[in-house]
């Protein structure tokens, strides 16, 4: 099988997110301010009290800082409010096929998989769609030769590129495009799915699919109908394992 080097598209990045050295803090709340003061009044010296424009303004300070943490208590009021809001609207959801921008694939128990759907900005000479397994292990590299700006549909097999049949799981893909002169194009994968619950993750709203893959709730594009029992049949899925001209000319890179 001839080899290809495709480290110059396939380009997986990783960021570290090491926590911050922790530090003691330094900020004083309302309750410490306000000992501060009292203790402040019941020490001072009584033949050279405190200068009344400098009680004035501490009293000034104390009054900013209250109204501060009431400002913040209620941002986070109605932060969480709009949470709660948002997870009641996207409930909505629940028992319909949606379309969302995405990359995540499934196998089911019964060997279907989902499909999926992306978008080329512009003519693409080469086309890479990299499967990985949920611990970003590279399973396999489909490439799908030279493509035309637009939508176009991919349909896995569920194999990897030995030809095994891999277990039920989730699987995400990576697109890498290129046009003749060897530059990237702009790609875009989006999914769909039957949504059967509502979650919250990683502080967003998210829809979980019948066949466990999880959506962000504000990157729903499309619903595409109400879910029925022939929608979940092998086969049947919209964009799932199923005949399409798009993926007649992919082969294994």
């Amino acid at each position: 099988m001839q080899q290809y080097d495709y480290s110059n598209i396939i380009g997986r990045a990783e960021k570290d997110f090491a926590p911050a050295a922790s530090k003691g803090n330094s900020k004083m709340g309302k309750e410490e301010f306000l000992t501060l003061l009292v203790e402040q009044l019941k020490h001072q010296d009584p033949l050279n009290p405190m200068d009344d424009k400098e009680f004035t303004s501490q009293l000034a300070e104390f009054s900013s800082l209250e109204q501060l943490t009431s400002i913040n208590d209620g941002i986070a009021a109605l932060a969480n409010r709009t949470v709660q809001e948002e997870m009641v609207d996207a409930s909505s959801f629940i028992g319909k096929e949606v379309r969302a921008v995405g990359d995540n694939l499934s196998i089911r128990p019964d060997g279907s998989v989902s499909g999926m759907f992306y978008n080329l900005k512009n003519d693409a000479e080469h086309v890479y769609l990299n499967i990985f397994d949920e611990n970003n292990n590279l399973l396999r590299t489909v490439q799908m030769g030279a493509q035309a700006a637009g939508e176009h549909k991919f349909e896995w097999d569920g194999k990897d590129w030995k030809g095994n049949t891999l277990p039920e799981g989730q699987y995400h893909v990576a697109l890498a495009a290129e046009d003749k002169d060897g530059q990237p194009i702009m790609t875009l994968a989006e999914v769909t799915g039957i949504v059967e619950g509502v979650q919250y993750s990683n502080g967003q709203n998210c829809l979980r699919l019948s066949d466990g893959r999880v959506i962000q709730y504000n990157m729903v594009k499309e619903v595409v109908g109400t879910s029925t029992a022939a929608k979940e049949k092998p086969g049947e899925d919209p964009a799932g394992s199923g005949g399409n001209d798009d993926d007649t000319s992919a082969s294994d890179a």
